[in-house]
């Protein structure tokens, strides 16, 4: 292994003023020009919406308006809106929510009120009442409420909430152009984003200050940390050594197939972000030891490396449930809107079978896209030996930094388990137990402060920080749900309306959304659209889990955006990484995968069916 000397990266230029100006533009253009009607009828249902449901529901089981009702009536009335966004309008499904669900949606409750509420719709509204006064509430919130026909003070709150998507989309291009052509330091952007949102009222200054340190945005400092001290301690190598020194041929080529084998399957049962925690630092050790004298520098093999690690986390998700909030959120909602479930071993029997299929196959588009000159890696793997061997037999530090990442790793495993079965008091979530893992390694002397400041990449955890406001803000102010309604919208006028194009279709709306946001939130903005058309397209039939399952797997494509999945923030945080870099293998990838999610469906769900349901 040759010493490496600092290389430049994005980090180190300066603002290029004559690009920077594209976006910049276009950022005021798109925010002085005149709101579009979409945009303020979005507004209305989003801003307006909620309280006039509320009313209207008050009114007809109580004959009072939501501002004179009991508070027990008015907790009713909101736990059925609630309902009714999330598409669960049957009496049976709000009879199953409880006390702890009112609150995590805020609805202000305590157990009197609740137990009052619950009682009356149990006893004085049947199954009949409750769905029709559901169905009703529906469409006065999508059809009934015009814009122009609004007093004038909610006119002024409808046009706040079509400035926010305004402002939102608007931000999108800024983001997205800033991004592709960096010209701007990327961290910089995420300092952009909050600068905007405040300028223009959609988040005060204390609330952005609050998204910056979401939990995802610990979880990515703490793994980076956790990186350093393996680094440090030297279990990277050992680690690495474990994995690869039984490849009769460690050629770079068998070591990503390795990478992909062992992280795609794992990524369906392990946080994506643990397994990209875990791996990155290999993956930079494999690199360093990899280098010469006569080749002191390959940067395509240090990028084919990283990239291996990103796409093997993203592709492994579908697999399983426990892949990522995504499927769960698709579970959810077609149990609640439709009354159909989905176990946990049947939706593997779907899903799982694209993760083997995208194994081989986004391999062989990683060795195609990337060239490196080194094609063998038994030089690294024969200095790991040396370097392990001077080490001699683990040490204290060693051990100590093993112990403390598996007991992070049985945390993140656990503490949701732990925390629903009454185990544990509070929800840690894994940010704070990656934290905890970081201060702990502090604690038992085997890394100091000093080593994480120069170890970890301070610029990835800002980068991150501003796509998890980014999300939100798509989610928050219904963003994400005009840019579905108005995609699905266009395409009704081509036929696009049923069978496999709209599944298509579908799929190509969640991929792109969650390309821009986190996986969970886009499907949880894209879901109850796509499962309502399904509902219409084919009522009743196999076609309605399947677009679950669709809009599942495709909101697991963010292989083009370093914003759009965390494995991308984490391996981008090696240095040896452009953010043109992901498009090389995510773009085709991102095509390939809808292909091979079409033909899935319609060469072997369509003849294996769903629970006894009409094909459709």
């Amino acid at each position: 292994m040759v010493k490496q000397e600092k290389k430049k990266t994005g980090y180190d230029k300066y603002i290029d003023w004559k690009i920077f100006s594209i976006p910049v533009v276009l950022l005021f253009a798109l925010l002085l020009m005149p709101t579009p009607y979409g945009m303020k009828d979005v507004g209305t249902e989003y801003r307006i919406g909620p309280k006039e449901v509320v009313n209207h529901i008050t009114r007809e089981l109580f004959g009072t308006g939501r501002t004179d009702a009991q508070q027990w009536q008015l907790l009713a009335a909101q736990m059925m809106e609630q309902n009714m966004s999330m598409g669960a309008l049957s009496r049976d499904r709000y009879l199953k929510r409880d006390l702890k669900w009112a609150k995590s949606y805020k609805i202000n409750a305590d157990q009197a009120n609740f137990d009052k509420a619950r009682t009356f719709i149990d006893t004085q509204v049947s199954d009949d009442q409750f769905l029709q006064l559901m169905q009703n509430a529906l469409a006065l919130r999508k059809e009934g409420l015009k814009y122009e026909n609004l007093s004038d003070k909610d006119k002024k709150d409808a046009d706040t909430g079509a400035w926010h998507i305004q402002v939102t989309a608007a931000m999108i291009v800024f983001v997205v152009l800033c991004f592709l052509t960096e010209c701007i330091p990327l961290p910089s952007v995420a300092f952009c984003m909050g600068l905007i949102l405040v300028a223009t009222g959609i988040y005060s200054r204390k609330e952005v200050a609050m998204l910056y340190w979401d939990d995802a945005v610990w979880f990515i400092m703490g793994s980076l940390m956790f990186a350093a001290a393996f680094v440090k301690t030297g279990v990277d190598k050992r680690v690495c050594l474990m994995m690869f020194k039984k490849l009769a041929v460690p050629s770079v080529r068998w070591i990503t197939l390795v990478f992909f084998i062992i992280i795609a399957p794992l990524a369906a049962f392990i946080s994506d972000h643990a397994l990209a925690a875990m791996f990155l630092p290999i993956g930079m050790l494999l690199y360093q030891n990899s280098l010469t004298k006569e080749i002191p520098e390959d940067p395509e093999l240090a990028k084919m490396l990283m990239i291996s690690i990103a796409m093997a986390c993203n592709i492994g998700g579908p697999g399983a449930p426990s892949g990522g909030a995504r499927n769960v959120i698709m579970m959810t909602y077609l149990n609640d809107m439709f009354g159909m479930d989905i176990g946990y071993f049947q939706w593997m029997t779907y899903c799982f079978p694209l993760v083997f299929i995208s194994i081989p196959i986004t391999w062989f588009m990683v060795n195609a896209r990337f060239k490196p000159k080194i094609s063998s890696l038994a030089p690294a793997m024969h200095q790991l030996e040396q370097e392990i061997g001077k080490m001699g037999p683990w040490n204290r530090q060693q051990i100590g930094a093993l112990i403390i990442f598996l007991v992070m790793l049985f945390g993140w495993l656990t503490e949701k388990t732990f925390f629903d079965m009454g185990i544990l008091p509070v929800r840690l979530g894994i940010g704070v137990i990656a934290l905890a893992g970081a201060v702990a390694y502090l604690f038992a002397g085997i890394t100091n402060w000093r080593d994480y400041q120069e170890r970890v990449d301070w610029g990835v955890v800002w980068l991150y920080a501003g796509a998890i406001i980014f999300g939100r803000t798509l989610d928050g102010t219904g963003t994400a749900y005009w840019l579905a309604r108005s995609f699905l919208e266009a395409l009704q006028p081509l036929g696009i309306d049923s069978g496999l194009p709209l599944l298509a279709s579908a799929s190509g709306l969640t991929a792109i959304i969650t390309n821009l946001m986190a996986d969970g939130p886009a499907a949880a903005a894209v879901g109850p659209v796509t499962l309502n058309m399904a509902g219409l397209a084919h009522p009743g039939t196999t076609y309605v889990p399947f677009m679950a399952m669709v809009t599942a797997i495709s909101s697991s494509f963010a292989y083009c955006l370093i914003i759009g999945t965390p494995p991308n923030a984490i391996v981008y945080a090696s240095g040896y990484l452009g953010p043109k870099d992901f498009l090389r293998v995510g773009l085709p990838m991102w095509v390939i995968s809808q292909v091979l999610l079409l033909a899935l469906v319609g060469l072997y769900w369509v003849f294996r069916g769903f629970s006894g349901l009409p094909v459709f």
